[in-house]
């Protein structure tokens, strides 16, 4: 029998990689989302690929078709699978992003009126539902949106739910009770501990089957878990910073690219090399981030998008693996690098195209993870295939106006939502992980990421490991992200290889 998995992203086992015994006559298809029922069918043994590990690391997650698990891959989105014995497994792809760029001279006024209307389309198909229906509210620009559009679409109040800790700066609840306030949302909040994030992790990574990329997938379980109290189905703002050129990470890049460019075309290039190496030499504070500037940097956008803003960087890796032939076989950035090379227009243009087809199908991964551990549907407006063909041509300078993000958005939701929001800085929301981690969570590096159980692993310099664990602790380096990333990866090593229980998990981090 034959087991296929499908989700958000399909995951199949590579029929080439099965021993011929397994193939019968009979086809049996099974649609699931988790790679748990691939391995209990028996199909696979599980096993770490390690050829993921650099993107890993350098990324947070894995693109393209391979997973954690030998053996296991996934079918990408827009395409199908099918199988049969003349043929064996075909895929087809019958959706791709548009190509090219709309260039059309209509005033940014009136496409963001269009936006707006389309906008409103995609909200009211969504609402459809025979059951109980609310929103995630961030209070961000994209979730604040959707409730004001949605408010006059509904006979009864919108039902919100927020999440935030009870942390100085980490914390957006406030901004939450802002926007429901101003659309008469009923409105619901939790607010997670430490304790309870640590405690959850462990589960949660079991739903996700592989280490969970970003720590904002534990309240987002926790969200899910206080609207499932309430309602069936939520709507979220998932999609929108992709499409809207909304992280921090797109202006830094054109800015780099762009006075990159000036800098090279005016400055000798011996005095280029006297520059670089001045950086090296500043105060810490200002090194950190002289060295991610064209002053420091090649002016390939490899470099400066990918590499500059990856957890654990080329140099570093090459230092911090053990198999130092992992890097040589395997380019961290491979599947996104593709994704920008094949995609048309400038930088801005380019990035999108990456992230919508990698960075992007990771976070809705963790979207349907985390929601459906909480048995609750989640569904994304601003990811409606005609808002994304829509708006994915526009060119790069209506969504980022020099440093104002998404600005053909704001200015279609202008008058519908709080200026409060519209001013504010975006915040990601963020999870205080690396402060946990230095403080009363420690605990958690010394048993995930220093132990003799997690050295043994060989994957990693142990040196190198205790250097950057220490000056995280001291205060001297800020590797909160590493420490994360790490830690998940032996916990994930300990659930599906070592097929530890996740009660003797937590256990073992608190006797550490």
């Amino acid at each position: 029998m034959w087991v296929w998995l499908a989700g958000l992203m399909l995951i199949s086992v590579v029929l080439s990689e099965l021993p011929m015994s397994k193939i019968g006559i009979v086809l049996v298809v099974m649609t699931l989302s988790s790679i748990k029922a691939i391995l209990v069918a028996g199909s696979v043994r599980p096993a770490f690929n390690m050829a993921v590990l650099p993107e890993y690391l350098a990324t947070r997650f894995v693109s393209g078709e391979e997973t954690f698990f030998q053996g296991v891959r996934k079918l990408l989105p827009g395409r199908t699978l099918t199988w049969s014995l003349a043929e064996g497994p075909r895929t087809r792809r019958y959706w791709r992003l548009p190509t090219g760029t709309d260039d059309s001279p209509r005033p940014p006024g009136e496409r963001a009126r269009e936006l707006r209307v389309r906008l409103s389309q995609s909200v009211r198909s969504h609402l459809l539902s025979d059951v109980p229906l609310g929103l995630f509210l961030s209070g961000g620009l994209d979730s604040s949106g959707l409730a004001a559009l949605m408010a006059p679409l509904l006979e009864e109040p919108v039902r919100t739910f927020a999440v935030g800790f009870d942390e100085p700066g980490a914390n957006e609840l406030h901004y939450a009770r802002l926007v429901a306030r101003a659309v008469g949302a009923e409105h619901r909040e939790v607010v997670v501990s430490p304790a309870e994030f640590f405690q959850a992790l462990p589960q949660l990574l079991w739903h996700e089957d592989e280490p969970i990329a970003f720590p904002s997938s534990v309240p987002l379980y926790f969200v899910s878990r206080l609207a499932r109290e309430h309602v069936k189905v939520v709507i979220t703002g998932e999609g929108a910073d992709e499409l809207f050129l909304g992280y921090n990470r797109y202006r830094v890049t054109a800015w780099n690219e762009g006075l990159g460019r000036v800098y090279r075309g005016l400055i000798p290039g011996a005095l280029q090399e006297d520059l670089g190496r001045l950086v090296g030499t500043l105060p810490r504070p200002l090194r950190r981030y002289a060295q991610r500037t064209f002053l420091a940097l090649p002016p390939d956008p490899r470099t400066l998008f990918f590499e500059n803003f990856s957890v654990f960087p080329t140099a570093l890796q090459q230092a911090l693996l053990l198999n130092r032939t992992l890097l040589a076989h395997t380019d961290p950035y491979a599947e996104g690098w593709r994704c920008f090379r094949d995609s048309s227009g400038g930088i801005l243009e380019r990035m999108q195209h990456a992230d919508l087809q990698t960075y992007l199908v990771e976070l809705l991964m963790k979207q349907d993870q985390m929601s459906m551990a909480a048995s609750i549907e989640s569904r994304v407006p601003f990811l409606d295939h005609e808002i994304v063909e829509h708006v994915v041509p526009m060119p790069g300078h209506l969504k980022l106006k020099g440093w104002q993000t998404k600005a053909v958005l704001r200015e279609a939701l202008r008058d519908l939502v709080p200026p409060e929001i519209l001013r504010r800085r975006k915040m990601g929301f963020p999870v205080p992980v690396g402060r946990w981690l230095r403080g009363p969570f420690w605990c958690i590096v010394q048993e995930f990421v220093l132990s003799a159980r997690a050295l043994r692993r060989g994957f990693f310099d142990p040196s190198l490991l205790r250097q950057l664990a220490q000056e995280h602790r001291a205060g001297v380096g800020e590797h909160g992200d590493r420490l994360w990333l790490l830690a998940n990866l032996e916990i994930w090593h300990r659930i599906f290889l070592d097929g530890e229980d996740i009660a003797s998990i937590m256990r073992a981090a608190r006797a550490a």
